[in-house]
Order: C-alpha cells, then sequence, then structure tokens
C-alpha cells in the first residue's frame, strides 16, 4: 500500500497564512510544463521549462497548462504571478493533505481532488493529488509526479474527435475529472476481485498473512472513501453552480459524473461491509480449525489414557503378579490394549465424534 492517511505539517507549524511549503513526499525530480492550446479549427502542443516561457500565441479558445510536479516553490510562485493567482490557493496546491473541494475565487476557480491509479506491484494503490484552476479560457492543472494522467484526454484534443476542441475550459474541466473518476471503477473492481479471493482464502486455510491482508484492505477502503465522499459535494457544486465560468450544457455532464461518484460510494461501502464482515468469518474460521485440532488431540489422549492405565498396573513391582510368570502375558495385554482401543474408536464413531 503506497497511500499514507495522514502527512506532517510541522514545517508550516508558526508561518504566516499564504507560506509555501510543499507537504507531501517529492515524486519526481523535475517540473514538466506542457502547454494546449485549441479553438475551432486549430490545435497547438507545445513543452516549455518554465512558466515564463508560456507566449501568449494568438488568441486560442482554451488554453491548456499541465503541471508535473509540485516540489519546487519558485515554479509555484511564477504561475501565481503569471496568473494572478491567490497566495492561499498557491498554498493548497504545494499541500497535498488536501481534502477534495472547490473554491470560488471570483475572477476563477479552483478544484483539488486525488487520483488513484495500480502501482507496479500487485496490490499497490498510487495515490496522487490533482490540482485544478479555471477560468474563463483557461484551465491549470498540477500533478504531483508528471505522470501522464490524461492521456486519454490529450488524445481526443489531438485528434479532434468529441466536443472537446468546440467546447470551452468547463468542459474541458468536467473531461479531465471524469477521466479521474472512471480510474475509481478500475480500483474498485481490482479490489472486488481480491476481496473475493480472499475470502475463499479464509474459508479454505487462513493464516497470519490472510490477516494481514484483510488488515491492508481495510486501510486502502478507508482511504478511497476518504477520497470519494467529499467528492460528491465538489461535484453537487459544481452541478447546480451559477459561477460565470460554468456552460448550463456543461453541468448536464458534471451531474452525470455526480452520479457515479455515488455509485463508486454505495460500491466502497459494500466492500467495507464484506471485508469486516471477512474478519468475523476469518476468526471462525481460526476457531473451528482449532477445535478440530483440539478434537483429534482429545481423542487420542481419551484413547491412550486406559491403555497407560493397563500399562502401569504391569509396571508396579511386586512379585506376586500371576500374569508375570505366565508364557502368554504379554501378548495377552497387548490384545487387551489393542481391544480396548478398537472398542473406543467403535463408541466414538457411534457417538459421530469422528
Amino acid at each position: 500500500m503506497t497511500m499514507k492517511l495522514k502527512h506532517k505539517h510541522s514545517r508550516k507549524a508558526g508561518l504566516p497564512p499564504g507560506t509555501l511549503v510543499h507537504i507531501g513526499e517529492k515524486k519526481s525530480e523535475t517540473v514538466t510544463i506542457s502547454v494546449y492550446e485549441y479553438g475551432e479549427g486549430q490545435f497547438q502542443e507545445r513543452t516549455v521549462s518554465k512558466p515564463d516561457e508560456i507566449a501568449m500565441t494568438g488568441e486560442p479558445t482554451v488554453r491548456w497548462v499541465d503541471v508535473g510536479g509540485i516540489h519546487k516553490m519558485e515554479v509555484l510562485e511564477s504561475f501565481g504571478k503569471m496568473f494572478s493567482l491567490h497566495p492561499l490557493l498557491l498554498e493548497d496546491i504545494a499541500n497535498t493533505d488536501q481534502r477534495p473541494k472547490l473554491d470560488d475565487y471570483g475572477s476563477y476557480g479552483y478544484v483539488v481532488l486525488k487520483m488513484l491509479y495500480e502501482g507496479d506491484r500487485e496490490g499497490d494503490i498510487n495515490v496522487e493529488q490533482v490540482s485544478l484552476v479555471f477560468g474563463e479560457n483557461f484551465l491549470l492543472s498540477f500533478q504531483e509526479n508528471g505522470g501522464d494522467v490524461f492521456q486519454g484526454v490529450k488524445e481526443r484534443l489531438r485528434n479532434g474527435k468529441g466536443r472537446l476542441r468546440h467546447a470551452g475550459a468547463d468542459y474541458l474541466l468536467y473531461a479531465l475529472m471524469d477521466s479521474i473518476v472512471d480510474r475509481y471503477f478500475v480500483i474498485l473492481e481490482t479490489l472486488g476481485e481480491r476481496i473475493e479471493a480472499l475470502q475463499d482464502l479464509c474459508v479454505r486455510s487462513p493464516g497470519p498473512e490472510t490477516l494481514r491482508d484483510i488488515h491492508g484492505l481495510k486501510r486502502q477502503l478507508l482511504f478511497l472513501r476518504r477520497s470519494v465522499w467529499p467528492l460528491r459535494d465538489v461535484m453537487n457544486n459544481l452541478s447546480r453552480s451559477d459561477g460565470q465560468f460554468l456552460q448550463g450544457s456543461t453541468k448536464v455532464f458534471f451531474r452525470d459524473v455526480y452520479d457515479h461518484i455515488i455509485q463508486i460510494g454505495d460500491t466502497i461501502e459494500t466492500l467495507r461491509e464484506m471485508v469486516s464482515s471477512m474478519m468475523e468469518v476469518y476468526l471462525s474460521s481460526v476457531s473451528y480449525r482449532l477445535n478440530g485440532v483440539m478434537k483429534v488431540l482429545t481423542i487420542i489422549t481419551t484413547i491412550f489414557m486406559p491403555l497407560s492405565f493397563i500399562a502401569s498396573i504391569y509396571g508396579m513391582n511386586f512379585e506376586h503378579m500371576p500374569e508375570l510368570k505366565s508364557p502368554w502375558g504379554y501378548p495377552a495385554v497387548l490384545g487387551v490394549m489393542a481391544a480396548t482401543g478398537l472398542a473406543m474408536l467403535y463408541f466414538f464413531k457411534q457417538k459421530k465424534w469422528l
């Protein structure tokens, strides 16, 4: 599991509001800046090394700047000056422990949400905070590691398919958020398969590693709930917002994403109940296996108790024991012991204790 429920905020203690301090893990050594400018019949894609190189070429309908890597505060400060961003907004971008939310700054809006995707190792879930700043004809996206999580949206822009090139920045905002929410379904499908496999394992052969996997799933589902639950309010507010940047035709798409989030939330709650009940199944299975072992040991002990009693009698050092002088004494005693053991086994079978 490559996600942390809480990051350290000690470095910000005592600093004034708006002070830029990166909180979280540095997931990328460099900062990448990609610029996409498009409109009716035009599209341009380029990569720049610093914000100052984002020259305003022509008058595109929408300008999208995708930034990968938020650990360099001087880069965030440059974007703040170029687009007149509020210091508190820049502070939120640098803090990767943000709760999904929507803020309205008048001339632009700010959305923060969590993007989830599978890691390199089986069972790992990588978490990345994505910050989106949108205005009338521009959108800024800030990712932690610079991974191409919006590849599908970029391909649609390059190919000119769909309505993306013909719509405004609000539809681009929807497309980016929808691509992030769609990844939640992929993660939930993987977790559902793991839970089903773990349920069978709990019944067949539970072990210490099974308990560890159950706790790992509970932690993952807790983080998923924390990432998805606040996002419901964000999408609901976007679908009902009267902001100047959101057109009525686009709000329908935000309502569709809101429905997806409701469905994801219900699925998460169902999976959490399954994992909680799995703990009870695990404990019952372990208890049943332990009872089976104790049952076998008890039967063995019960059978050998009379045999030990018979052997102990002939282990006493008395001179006047007629059986000790008999040539058939030893096999006779062994026969009695064997008959006693078989009789007890037959009795246990009749009682259905075996």
